[in-house]
């Protein structure tokens, strides 16, 4: 398959100094769970509010449309620092995780995310072109509750598979 003290090796100096300085250690992670907290609160809390738009009220779908819309620079800017903390996570003690089956079951759950979260922008970009939401069929509206309800699921697995990660490796 492949060996994971090799591929570990060029990251040594990096691991070395993780493990040894806690203001750098402590500062990654901590930059890691905010980034979590707010970007994913954020987007949990949009994905909550979608659900909860009644289907019989064009303003309020409007009103919603423009507050996802508002959360993704908010969004895409923690997951962005999710990844980077994330890999600098992982290269701290990249031979461990390689080997371990919750970080490849993390990184597919960050992939769905990533995949779902383009998909909802998709949906809800496609919303407000079509009058704000007020001509759009109601499929529309269904496909953006169901990936509101699919990242709600992706973030919560992606924190406890994390949670676990701490463990396993």
């Amino acid at each position: 398959m492949f060996d994971a003290h090799t591929l570990a090796q060029p990251f040594e100096g990096w691991k070395h100094l993780y493990s040894h300085s806690t203001t750098i250690s402590t500062t990654i992670l901590t930059l890691h769970l905010g980034s979590m907290f707010v970007g994913g609160g954020l987007a949990l809390a949009a994905d909550r509010m979608t659900l909860r738009v009644s289907a019989d009220h064009p303003d309020e779908r409007a009103r919603q449309l423009a507050e996802v819309a508002a959360v993704h620079r908010a969004v895409l800017i923690g997951i962005a620092l999710l990844l980077i903390t994330g890999v600098a996570l992982s290269l701290a003690d990249l031979e461990n995780f390689l080997t371990a089956p919750v970080f490849w079951i993390k990184l597919i759950l960050v992939v769905l995310l990533l995949v779902n979260g383009a998909l909802l922008q998709r949906s809800e970009s496609r919303l407000r072109r079509s009058a704000e939401g007020t001509a759009a069929p109601p499929s529309d509206w269904g496909r953006l509750r169901t990936f509101s309800v699919l990242s709600i699921v992706l973030w919560l697995a992606t924190f406890v598979v994390g949670s676990l990660l701490t463990n396993a490796s």
